[in-house]
C-alpha cells in the first residue's frame, strides 16, 4: 500500500478508528461475545475507510506507521474471516489494542514522500510486502494461541469447545507458508527489477540494514518450514524460530523506516 500525503479527513479518520479500537479493547471483557464483535467490526470499517482516504489524492508517501497501520487491519481482516469457522477463537481484545496503537502510529509518523521518479510498479511490489507481513502477523498470533492452547492442556484447564491444538497449528504454519512465498517473490522483485522500481539506479540492490534483515528473515522462515516438513517441528521449538523470524523481518523494514523517519528525519520509501 502506498498512502497519500495525510488530510484533515484521513487524521480525523484515523483518531476515531484509534478510539474505536480502544474502547473494544477496554470493554472486551463486560461485553458479551456479540456485543464486541460488533465493536471491532465497526473499528475495522473506519479503519478500511482510513486506509481508502488515505489513497485517494495528494503525494504518495509511505513508511513505518502506515506499514504497521496495513499489517494491523489485514491481521484483523484474516480474525475476521477464521471467527466464523472457529467462534472460540478469542482474541478480539489483543488485537483491538494492536489496531489502536497501529492506527495511532499512522496518524503521528505518517511517512515520507515517494520518489517521483518511481516506476508506477511500486505500489504493487511494496504491496507484497506488506501482505507478507500481513501473514506472518497473522502467524504469530496464532502461535501465540498456540502457546496458550498448549499450556491449558498441561494445566488440565484447557475450556471445552475450544479450539483443537492441532486446527492451531496447521494454521500457523498455513500462514507462514503464504507469508514466505509473498516474501520471496517481494525479495525477487526488489533484486531483480530495483531500478526500474525505484525509477534510478541511486536504489539498485545493495547491502543495507533493510536487505540484510529481510534476507536473514526469509532465511530462518524458509529453515522453519524446511524443518516442519522434514523433521516435524512444532511446539515452542517451531514458535521460537517462527517470532525470530518475525521480529527480523519487522526490523527489516518498519526498524529502518522508523530509525530513519524518527530518529534521523530523513529517508524515502
Amino acid at each position: 500500500m502506498i498512502l497519500a500525503s495525510p488530510s484533515p479527513l484521513g487524521v480525523a479518520l484515523g483518531i476515531a478508528t484509534a478510539a474505536a479500537y480502544g474502547l473494544t479493547a477496554v470493554t472486551a471483557s463486560r461485553l458479551n461475545r456479540s456485543a464486541t464483535q460488533w465493536l471491532l467490526g465497526l473499528a475495522w470499517l473506519l479503519h478500511a475507510a482510513t486506509l481508502a482516504c488515505g489513497l485517494v489524492g495528494g503525494q504518495a508517501r509511505f513508511g513505518f506507521g502506515p506499514a504497521l497501520s496495513v499489517t494491523a487491519w489485514l491481521v484483523l481482516t484474516v480474525y475476521a474471516i477464521e471467527s466464523r469457522m472457529y467462534p472460540a477463537l478469542n482474541v478480539r481484545r489483543v488485537l483491538a489494542g494492536l489496531g489502536a496503537v497501529a492506527v495511532l502510529l499512522a496518524v503521528l509518523f505518517p511517512g515520507t514522500l515517494l520518489h517521483v521518479s518511481a516506476s508506477p510498479w511500486l505500489p504493487l511490489h511494496l504491496a507484497l510486502g506488506i501482505a507478507s507481513y500481513g501473514l506472518f502477523g497473522a502467524a504469530v498470533v496464532h502461535a501465540g494461541l498456540m502457546g496458550h492452547a498448549e499450556k491449558q492442556i498441561r494445566q488440565a484447564s484447557a475450556p471445552a469447545g475450544g479450539v483443537p491444538l492441532l486446527t492451531l497449528e496447521r494454521l500457523t504454519f498455513r500462514f507462514v507458508a503464504g507469508g514466505f512465498v509473498l516474501l520471496t517473490a517481494t525479495l525477487l522483485a526488489g533484486f531483480l527489477f530495483s531500478e526500474m522500481l525505484y525509477g534510478t539506479s541511486v536504489r539498485s540492490w545493495k547491502w543495507d540494514h533493510k536487505t540484510v534483515f529481510s534476507l536473514l528473515a526469509w532465511v530462518t522462515f524458509g529453515v522453519l518450514l524446511i524443518g516442519r516438513a522434514r523433521f516435524g517441528w512444532r511446539g515452542r521449538a517451531a514458535t521460537r524460530v517462527l517470532y525470530a523470524g518475525s521480529v527480523l523481518l519487522l526490523l527489516a523494514y518498519v526498524g529502518s523506516r522508523f530509525v530513519l523517519e524518527v530518529v534521523l528525519h530523513r529517508g524515502s520509501a
